[in-house]
């Protein structure tokens, strides 16, 4: 058998395409990460205009993909932005709030996929309430006129 013969096995000849399948989307420098953090990954599905969660904080790094549509997007401290479908987003958790995450069409739903390492012994998301949102406004960017 020559060398350019695919191997006769029982499971048949091994593909090579693992070597070219893997893509970088995202690289990202999260915070420290405690020892018993709990990692969980969710769809989110939000029906066309719908403004999503309300201001919140997760209590450890996010990860995202967006799968379909689109996301307005915006943490404490940065601009809001568009999120389009392939793209992929990161929050550092922790203290920050992520102001928004709605649906930024109003003609078709949105769907992202997000991997959240979870602080032990604590929610993966917790609301912000008005209060606390009016005493850090001077951290809130700009907002577009």
């Amino acid at each position: 058998m020559s060398s350019t013969e695919p191997a006769n096995t029982e499971q048949g000849p091994r593909s090579e395409a693992w070597k070219t399948a893997l893509t970088v989307l995202q690289t990202a420098k999260p915070p420290y990460i405690p020892a018993g953090v709990e990692a969980m990954t969710v769809l989110v599905e939000f029906p066309p205009g719908d403004p999503g969660t309300p201001p919140h904080r997760h209590s450890g790094p996010a990860f995202g993909y967006m799968l379909e549509g689109e996301m307005l997007f915006e943490l404490e401290g940065e601009p809001e932005r568009v999120i389009k479908a392939g793209e992929t987003f990161w929050e550092p958790g922790g203290d920050v709030i992520h102001y928004q995450d709605g649906n930024n069409r109003t003609d078709s739903r949105s769907r992202f996929l997000v991997t959240m390492l979870c602080a032990p012994g604590q929610p993966m998301l917790t609301l912000v309430d008005d209060e606390e949102l009016a005493q850090r406004k001077d951290r809130r960017a700009p907002r577009p006129a």
